[in-house]
């Protein structure tokens, strides 16, 4: 499937990008980060601990276990603080 993944605030810094355009055979967000951690070094370092990040796909909140399905786009960003 072709996914469009979005980057933010500091995944974006490690791995040097905002968004990239790729294709997966990822049937789960899980399995979608197993690959992205092998992209590079930055993807690897943005993905090497789970707890401190958020998902959505197609812009809702989801769990690292939720299926992708047939996802146009997957966010990843840091937990959100209010003020």
């Amino acid at each position: 499937m072709r996914l469009r993944v979005l980057y933010f605030a500091w995944l974006r810094e490690r791995i040097g990008a905002a968004q990239e355009e790729l294709e997966t055979s990822a049937a789960t967000l899980a399995d979608l980060v197993t690959e992205l951690r092998g992209r590079s070094d930055g993807h690897a370092l943005a993905f090497a601990d789970l707890k401190g990040l958020r998902a959505a796909i197609d812009q809702e909140l989801v769990s690292f276990d939720a299926a992708l399905g047939d996802a146009r786009e997957v966010a990843f960003f840091p937990p959100m603080t209010g003020g």
